[in-house]
């Protein structure tokens, strides 16, 4: 008989807990999220700063802005925990959820910033690099991700008027392809 792996622990505990988080935001009127899970300036003196500016990317602001992030999320995301491990992930998430977190409070300061999509590029870049040799070369696949990525958003920033933070999409992405470059390196 088959059974059902937990193959992914940080893949699947990131997922689970952002759902949970969604779920009980709807009982609180989306006060959790607001508070605890999304990332705006406030005082640095606010102890709970420090906590979102790592929480922020469990956040999201609907179930299909969860479920875009996600589905790439656990598309990607298992493929490169069980190449690199689950630690070498997990600070791949906490450096990109900090990074994009204190960026955003110092440029964008009256606005809030909720969701995965900057893990979600990281891990999108980090694959490109994922599996190519053991060499000083820079991957083909690499520079055609990233030109089609950076095109994409520069784009997407210009014309579309939303509130998708494109900046956090090119800073995760950035992070993605810099962990990948310095961990071919490490492997040599």
């Amino acid at each position: 008989m088959k059974r059902i792996r937990w193959n992914s622990p940080v893949v699947l505990w990131f997922t689970v807990l952002s759902g949970v988080i969604l779920l009980l935001n709807t009982f609180t009127n989306g006060t959790l999220i607001a508070h605890y899970f999304t990332i705006y300036r406030s005082s640095f003196s606010d102890p709970l700063l420090y906590l979102r500016l790592f929480t922020h990317v469990l956040g999201h602001a609907n179930y299909t802005h969860y479920a875009n992030n996600m589905l790439l999320f656990l598309l990607v995301g298992p493929l490169l925990e069980e190449k690199y491990g689950s630690k070498k992930l997990l600070s791949i998430i906490l450096t990109v959820a900090f990074v994009t977190g204190f960026i955003h409070i110092l440029i964008s300061p009256k606005t809030g910033l909720l969701g995965a999509s900057g893990v979600v590029f990281s891990f999108v870049l980090l694959s490109s690099v994922t599996g190519t040799k053991k060499n000083n070369d820079i991957p083909l696949t690499l520079l055609i991700v990233a030109t089609i990525y950076i095109i994409q958003q520069i784009y997407q920033a210009v014309t579309l008027n939303n509130n998708v933070s494109y900046l956090t999409h090119m800073i995760g992405g950035s992070i993605g392809a810099v962990y990948g470059l310095a961990m071919r390196q490490n492997r040599r």
